[in-house]
Parts: structure tokens; C-alpha cells; sequence
């Protein structure tokens, strides 16, 4: 898919659409602060997630 730019173009958009309307939305699992980036790198090294790991940069 990566190599036809038009499949690309539009699995992008297919994402985009989906996020924008909601019928698409990530799933967080974990989220840290920028202060506890070790532990959001040794919770991701793990490997037990389901999901996303958001580190929160404010």
C-alpha cells in the first residue's frame, strides 16, 4: 500500500475521516508526564499495553 500513492492518499484520508466523525478513536492505555519518561520507557518495553502511550509534554 505504501508503494501506490493513490492507495495511500486514500487509506490517509479514510483515517483522517474516521478521527474527525469519531467512528475511529485511539485507544490510551497509559499516560505519563514528561517528568516520568523512564517509566513510560519501561512500561513500553514491557510490551504490555493495549493501546497507546501518551506522554503528556505541558
Amino acid at each position: 500500500m505504501t508503494t501506490d500513492s493513490n492507495a495511500l492518499e486514500q487509506a490517509k484520508q479514510f483515517v483522517y475521516r474516521g478521527l474527525e466523525s469519531g467512528q475511529l478513536s485511539p485507544l490510551i492505555d497509559q499516560v505519563f508526564n514528561f517528568e516520568d519518561i523512564q517509566k513510560a520507557h519501561q512500561y513500553m518495553e514491557t510490551n504490555a499495553q493495549i493501546g497507546k502511550i501518551v506522554v503528556n509534554v505541558q
